[in-house]
């Protein structure tokens, strides 16, 4: 499975509860997400090809942190800090789920 934004944003709202999905009707406020994930992938090199388990050198709380610091100096951003971890971990489990 090749990893695709749409069915990230669609499994994102399967595995968070309703009420949250619900609070975030725009994809747009979890497709930013995405983008900060990968920024935060990028930046650590955690992109490079060389890397064998990008997911040993994955520091969730500092994934966290960085994701917080650029959605507060984003001021068009609505996601609310409380509601970063539960959409970040279920990202993670999307691309967990694609194996690649």
């Amino acid at each position: 499975m090749e990893f695709d934004e749409n069915d990230a944003v669609k499994f994102m709202r399967s595995h968070v509860s309703p009420e949250l999905s619900a609070k975030y009707t725009d994809d747009d406020e979890l497709l930013n997400l995405i983008d900060l994930i990968y920024d935060y992938y990028e930046a650590n090199g955690m992109l490079d090809i060389e890397l064998d388990d990008a997911d040993d050198d994955l520091d969730i709380d500092d994934l966290l942190s960085y994701i917080v610091r650029m959605l507060k100096k984003d001021k068009g951003a609505k996601l609310a800090p409380e509601d970063v971890p539960a959409f970040v971990n279920a990202y993670i489990e999307y691309e967990e789920s694609l194996d690649i």
